[in-house]
This record gives C-alpha cells, structure tokens and sequence, in this order.
C-alpha cells in the first residue's frame, strides 16, 4: 500500500477519533466541530505520517502568509478530511514527503483564504 493511501485511510480514521458524533439525520455528512490545540492535532498526524505534519505546518504557515491569520485546528482538519482532502494541502504533504520545497512554496502561494 503506498504512502498517501495509507495516509489517507489514516487521516480518515484520525478524523473519526477526533470528531464528536453529533446527531444528525440520515443522509446527513457529519460536520466537523468543536476545536482542540493544534499541538495536539499535529501530534497525531506526526503518528500518522511524519509527511502529513510537515505538510500540515508548511500548509499552516502559507496560509497565515496569505491570510493574515493563523489558520484554527477546526478548519486544518476540514481540510484534511472533507472529500479527498484540500488539493492544496495534499499536494503540500506529497511535496514535503518528496522534499521538494519548491514545490512546497508554489502550493502554498495558491492557497484560497475564506472569505466571510
């Protein structure tokens, strides 16, 4: 199994371990909610996979840069689970594992700040 498909099925577990399980109605995605430290979120994902923390931070460090804020454990988690994940962030974890900073510099300079 590769690196990424074991990331992912691990991401997916991690997200499951780390969301509540709120009510909702059949049909229904289950929402990401509540916070906890970013710490401790980065420390799971270091369990994880290495690559998905480093990628995690370069992605968290972009973000502030573009954004001018620090990104919330909440929305880094979205980013990981939701769907297949950001493509922004997956890509960053992919060039991380590979060690291509370049690579890591112009994923983050493409990333989407929320509006709102």
């Amino acid at each position: 199994m590769s690196l990424l498909t074991r990331a992912a099925l691990l991401f997916a577990m991690l997200s499951i371990l780390t969301t509540p399980a709120p009510a909702h109605a059949q049909g229904d995605t289950a929402a990401i909610e509540g916070d906890l430290p970013i710490e401790s979120y980065l420390s799971l994902l270091s369990q994880v996979a290495p690559a998905a923390r480093d990628g995690a931070e370069a992605y968290m460090a972009a973000f502030r840069k573009r954004c001018g804020r620090a990104l919330q454990t909440v929305e880094l988690r979205r980013a990981f689970a939701e769907g297949s994940g950001d493509p922004t962030l997956m890509a960053m974890v992919r060039a991380t594992h590979q060690k291509d900073t370049a690579a890591v510099q112009r994923f983050g300079a493409t990333i989407a700040c929320p509006r709102g």
